[in-house]
């Protein structure tokens, strides 16, 4: 089934939207003249409504928040809002264009090694947080749809969204986004998102591609909610091992690196490169294959009610109390290829023999997972949906292909939730707990709590909450897994993990302080390229976020974000001391009535620190202790983002502060991301994102 879908999904989207798409880059002038025609059906109400978990700091600043309108005679032409699967707020949908990275799969947050779609991580201490089984390839996770993130949207008329994205080096990236509604109270959605990218070094190349299928149904009655998604994520990044000199070979002395491809790097020098669109082949890397299947529904018991109007009956249903069964299935599939591997490589960093000189090494496992969730809901306040109890069991059947053979194994587990958002919006308290009885992760839990409360509009948000967890390390830790690779097998224990945080958020002021205070122990971890690690003393993370939007003219605005964190103890951790992000822009109309600019620099900048290197084989960052990662000047580009109407483009010129005057000018003093890896000089990228109202 799986196959049978992807294959069909991509011939549609290959011989029919795809060949829109280079039909409208081909002909960009009908953008301008057909924006006239499509301007008079679109109108899509606005307001900020980003919302932040506490568990952990933000992905930018307080300044990319959209703002109330003013509101436009058409805009009851169409009426559109989602929310996602665990959540009862509604929201809508984005239009600002004062920050990329929202449309940009790599949070500003993070870093990567030199390619868009190359692995990556936060530059944030972010521990793992969830009990329970997870492999820990995690690495390409910001690439991926996951159920968590599917938006269900409710729409009176049909929208779409064309999304395109070209950069320097070939670089494409799709993504198109289809929704609207059967029936008044049946919506679908589909998406589907291509990330294509050549790479500037050798053996970058990365193919990720994604789809997304997904239904809301509620019946006439309100009693009966359907919940269907089905996610497919193929990613295929390929792995160079980093460079064989970043001295000698980046600071080019005579010229014979002004190419960034003639590096020599220590995987994959045998590849040429290949700006092919649909290539999907890499010789040596990394190959992920996920797919989803999820199926909600939701029974209510409850009383009947209606609101009478002029002319018509509105039926109404308060539900008091909520039976709901939960059906998921998840297959992955990890492998690491290397088509002409190098005895020498894999010896040196993996004590690893191959059989000859120059031979083909894969290293791969499968893992299926079935779940099944039985819970119940109570709603003490009819008429505040926002406020329930709910109780429930999940049982999990989990089969894994291992290189050794296959194993069956199971978990069941109960779990309980508390949320309460007071009708008066002043008060907002969650509360969950989960319990590993018996299986795999038995005597894995986690629970959390939090609380925000409303101090007044003129004094802001204050939150606080706490976290912990016992959990499992990684499956990649488990003697049985084909990526473990030490001579013997160690028993690890379980993870401990405390989280302690508070934010305060003055709208009116736009201010956000958030403090994090982690403390950890059995902290399971990766070092020198394939050997594991569990460190068994306490340690504490101490994470400070400041965001601030300054106003420095009418129209001028400096978007600022700081992030202070030290690691107090001897834990196996390296984090920058301090991050900071800034935007200084205009942000404005220059005038025009339909026009929504914003222009100017980001910077970004992080203090020298021992960044973690990065194992090709295992997918996975791991610690290191020796070399210092640090950088001249901070990543530096320059960006015109506007809106009109229903078309938004963005234009940024990225990593100008590669730019070098010695021995002829040019963008080649590359800054360094981690041992080995460095971002690329200048990048030009123009991004183009249109929505239709049929």
């Amino acid at each position: 089934m799986r196959d049978y879908l992807a294959k069909v999904l991509l011939i549609v989207i290959k011989k029919s939207i795809l060949r829109k798409v280079f039909t409208y880059l081909l002909f960009g002038s009908l953008f301008l003249n057909a924006s006239q025609v499509f301007a008079q059906e679109e109108v899509i109400k606005e307001f900020g409504n980003r919302v932040r978990s506490g568990g952990g700091i933000g992905r930018g600043g307080l300044g990319n928040s959209d703002s109330l309108r003013t509101r436009n005679k058409l805009e009851d032409s169409i009426t559109i809002s989602f929310r996602f699967k665990d959540s009862t707020v509604t929201s809508k949908l984005d239009s600002s264009v004062s920050d990329f990275t929202r449309r940009f799969p790599i949070p500003a947050t993070h870093i990567f090694l030199g390619n868009t779609g190359n692995a990556a991580k936060s530059l944030l201490f972010s521990p793992q947080f969830s009990a329970g089984f997870n492999t820990g390839f995690n690495a390409f996770d910001i690439y991926t749809f996951n159920p968590e993130t599917v938006r269900f949207f409710n729409t009176t008329r049909p929208y779409s969204e064309l999304n395109y994205q070209l950069a320097s080096r070939s670089e494409q990236i799709i993504d198109l986004l289809h929704t609207q509604n059967l029936k008044p109270d049946w919506n679908m959605a589909f998406r589907y998102r291509l990330i294509n990218a050549p790479g500037f070094f050798k053996s970058q190349q990365t193919n990720h591609n994604n789809y997304l299928l997904n239904s809301l149904y509620s019946s006439k009655n309100k009693r009966y909610k359907n919940y269907f998604i089905l996610i497919g994520n193929k990613l295929q990044s390929s792995e160079n091992g980093g460079l064989q000199d970043t001295t000698d070979f980046l600071n080019n002395p005579n010229g014979a690196y002004d190419d960034r491809f003639n590096i020599p790097t220590k995987l994959g020098n045998l590849g040429g490169f290949s700006a092919n669109f649909f290539s999907t082949k890499i010789n040596v890397g990394n190959k992920y294959d996920d797919f989803t299947v999820l199926l909600r529904q939701q029974y209510d018991l409850g009383k009947k009610d209606s609101l009478v109007t002029d002319s018509t009956v509105v039926p109404l249903f308060y539900p008091r109390l909520r039976f709901e069964h939960t059906f998921n299935i998840d297959k992955n599939k990890y492998t690491y290829l290397d088509n002409n591997g190098d005895s020498v490589y894999y010896k040196t960093y993996y004590d690893t023999a191959l059989r000859k000189p120059i031979d083909t090494l894969v290293v791969s496992e499968k893992w299926q997972v079935i779940s099944n969730d039985f819970s119940i809901y109570q709603f003490p306040d009819a008429k505040n949906l926002h406020q329930f109890i709910k109780a429930g069991v999940t049982i999990q059947n989990l089969t894994a292909e291992f290189a050794a053979g296959k194993n069956n194994f199971y978990n069941i587990f109960g779990h309980a939730e508390y949320r309460n958002k007071t009708r008066n919006q002043q008060w907002d308290i969650e509360a969950n707990g989960k319990l590993y009885f018996t299986g795999l992760n038995s005597g894995d839990f986690e629970a959390s709590i939090s609380l925000q409360r409303l101090l007044g509009n003129k004094i802001g948000y204050l939150k606080a909450g706490f976290e912990n967890t016992n959990r499992t390390p990684f499956t990649i830790f488990d003697s049985r897994s084909s990526f473990y690779l030490l001579k013997t097998a160690v028993s690890f224990k379980k993870e401990n993990n405390t989280h302690l945080y508070a934010s305060y958020f003055l709208p009116s002021f736009k201010f956000r302080l958030t403090g994090h205070y982690y403390l950890l122990s059995n902290y399971a971890y990766v070092k020198n390229y394939y050997q594991l690690d569990q460190e068994s003393s306490l340690f504490n993370v101490l994470q400070i976020a400041a965001e601030k939007t300054f106003k420095l003219g009418k129209h001028w605005n400096w978007h600022a974000d700081v992030y202070f964190q030290k690691v107090i103890g001897n834990g196996p951790v390296n984090v920058p001391m301090i991050y900071t992000r800034n935007r200084i822009a205009y942000e404005g109309n220059l005038g025009f009535k339909n026009l929504d600019i914003a222009l100017g620099a980001e910077l970004r900048y992080r203090t020298a620190y021992k960044a973690d290197g990065y194992s090709p084989l295992l997918g996975q960052f791991f610690y290191q202790d020796s070399i210092v990662i640090k950088n001249e000047l901070p990543d530096i580009a320059a960006y015109v983002h506007f809106r009109i109407k229903p078309f938004k483009a963005f234009v940024r010129a990225e990593n100008l502060n590669s730019a070098r005057a010695s021995n002829g000018f040019g963008f080649t003093r590359n800054n360094l991301i981690a041992p080995g890896y460095a971002y690329p000089g200048l990048v030009i990228r123009l991004g183009v994102y249109w929505g239709f109202v049929n």
